[in-house]
């Protein structure tokens, strides 16, 4: 029960702030949260995770459908709920065909020049509200531009309301983070202007919330195609982060954590609030730790702090008559300095230099373009490094640590092997189709260039996890090279079962022929030092 008020306390003016930013009605953000709520409590496994309305996928859909309401002649609601059912149904899938993977295909500095990206279209939505001015422009720097050029309209009292609302929130939250600084700004900022008349100083405020239960909507599907794209996008957001949010706070049972179960939650949550007249939910890291901090352990604190909610929009509507528009602006200035990680943007630049560029890069294009391009940008950028840095791997040669039977990679002068006949090579990387013609060219130019030309080619193969079909045709052409010079090629330390059964499959270990699988390297030298392949001639010429 305190778990579940705290949460509460906390949810409510933060999901009408968020709702707000969106363009959607008050409730819509209520009617969110306990959607998001119902679905999770039913279908997910994180027993503490709580969802709703989140500032982090707003700002990325509400331009779009502010769009599409507009040329298709239908309603900001309907087509909130069209995109609801399609990242619910997107979100489904990923769970039925277990794609708890891909929540790690955006890496840490993408995810923070995102969250950058994301915390500078908050700020500028939000100044006119702050400064009491009107707003104008599509683009964030139209926007920016205009509020510039339209300081002098600026009304004191409404930027005092705002910035007192951040400012106790962010005392609050240095005090704990149980206290409700969201709600405690909110009454005092409406007690502000109710003591003080600054209704007549031109503060707007929020008016009562309408009463009445949620309205079915029948989503709009007319600009379905136009909604995949973003919906792709949104899923893959509210996947890395319900990931992220299971991964940080376990179930109190004591179980890991169950990704797969945790998307068929959300996706059930999705489809609910589709049905109310709400809009994509996600889950909420902060609301989470939250409940964690209050004692929760279970989903029981969501679903009491989901019913005091809904009595207060039911019930409590008119208290927020006198609640100024600008105190919202203030919890969302307040949100939008917590998701932007200024200590991790540094300390990726200080550690990775080209990783810090990739900060920028993605910050510039969710800033500088269409938010949902931006974030595409984002995660091509996240997969291109990835790619990247598989490519940028070869094969390396190793040799033996002198009075051990380590073989190590190494480095400048390299030691004279130990049989010119035997040259033993690592790759460490996956064999994919993005660096099979780098293994090919590599281990060909290895054994090539090596003085004399070895008769025995040893690969050290525990990092090959993996191997597709390119990668094995590779492979093979590898295995025909050393057939044509009359080497034989032999595979130590593959020890990826995934990987055995690929080569099995590939007909690899048919090419290479019996023999030559060995459990390690030492096994596989001591092995063919002895074997009638290797020339004595050869090995005493050598000088071993």
């Amino acid at each position: 029960m305190t778990a579940g008020l705290t949460l509460a306390a906390i949810t409510l003016p933060e999901q009408i702030a968020t709702a707000h930013l969106g363009g959607f009605a008050p409730q819509a953000g209520i009617f969110a949260f306990v959607a998001a709520t119902l679905g999770f409590a039913l279908f997910g496994g994180n027993r503490l995770l709580t969802a709703g309305a989140d500032s982090t996928t707003v700002p990325i859909f509400a331009g779009t459908l502010a769009a599409l309401a507009v040329t298709n002649a239908s309603s900001l609601p309907a087509e909130a709920a069209a995109l609801a059912i399609l990242v619910g149904g997107m979100l489904i899938v990923s769970s039925l065909m277990k794609l708890g993977w891909v929540s790690g295909l955006l890496s840490v500095p993408i995810i923070t020049g995102f969250l950058i990206g994301i915390s500078g279209h908050i700020l500028v939505s939000q100044l006119p509200e702050l400064l009491g001015i009107s707003a104008a422009g599509d683009t964030l720097p139209e926007r920016l531009g205009y509020i510039i050029g339209h300081m002098s309209a600026l009304n004191p009292y409404t930027l005092a309301t705002g910035l007192g609302v951040l400012a106790i929130m962010l005392v609050s939250e240095k005090l704990s983070g149980r206290l409700p600084g969201a709600l405690i700004a909110i009454v005092l900022a409406t007690l502000a202007v109710s003591g003080f008349n600054l209704t007549v100083h031109g503060v707007s405020v929020m008016g009562a919330i309408p009463f009445g239960l949620p309205q079915l909507t029948l989503p709009d599907f007319s600009g379905w195609a136009r909604l995949v794209p973003l919906a792709l996008i949104i899923t893959l957001i509210v996947m890395m982060q319900t990931a992220a949010v299971s991964q940080s706070v376990s179930s109190p049972a004591g179980s890991g954590p169950d990704i797969d179960r945790d998307f068929l939650g959300m996706g059930a949550g999705n489809l609910i609030a589709a049905l109310v007249g709400a809009f994509p939910v996600n889950a909420s890291p902060p609301r989470t730790a939250v409940v964690a901090q209050a004692g929760g352990t279970s989903q029981l604190a969501a679903i009491i702090a989901s019913i005091f909610v809904l009595i207060v929009v039911f019930w409590g509507g008119g208290l927020f008559r006198l609640v100024p528009q600008a105190a919202f602006a203030g919890i969302l200035l307040f949100v939008a300095q917590r998701i932007c990680s200024v200590g991790t943007v540094i300390k990726v630049i200080r550690q990775t230099p080209l990783e810090g560029g990739l900060v920028i890069l993605t910050a510039a294009a969710v800033i500088g373009l269409p938010i949902q391009t931006g974030v595409a940008v984002g995660i091509g950028l996240s997969l291109l490094h990835g790619v990247a840095m598989i490519l940028q791997t070869r094969p390396v040669e190793l040799s033996r640590l002198p009075g051990t039977t380590i073989w190590w990679p190494h480095k400048g002068n390299a030691p004279a092997p130990e049989d010119a006949g035997i040259l033993v090579v690592a790759f460490q990387a996956p064999l994919l189709f993005a660096n099979a013609d780098v293994f090919r060219r590599g281990m060909i130019g290895k054994i090539s260039t090596a003085k004399p030309l070895p008769r025995v080619v040893v690969l050290e193969a525990s990092g090959i996890a993996d191997i597709d079909y390119s990668a094995a045709q590779a492979f093979i052409d590898v295995i025909a090279y050393c057939r044509l010079h009359h080497i034989s090629l032999a595979l130590a330390r593959l020890e990826s079962i995934k990987a055995q059964d690929a080569f099995e499959r590939f007909g690899i270990m048919r090419e290479l022929g019996e023999g030559l699988f060995f459990h390690s390297v030492n096994e596989a030298v001591n092995t063919l030092k002895a074997s009638p392949t290797l020339s004595t001639g050869d090995v005493n010429a050598s000088g071993s």
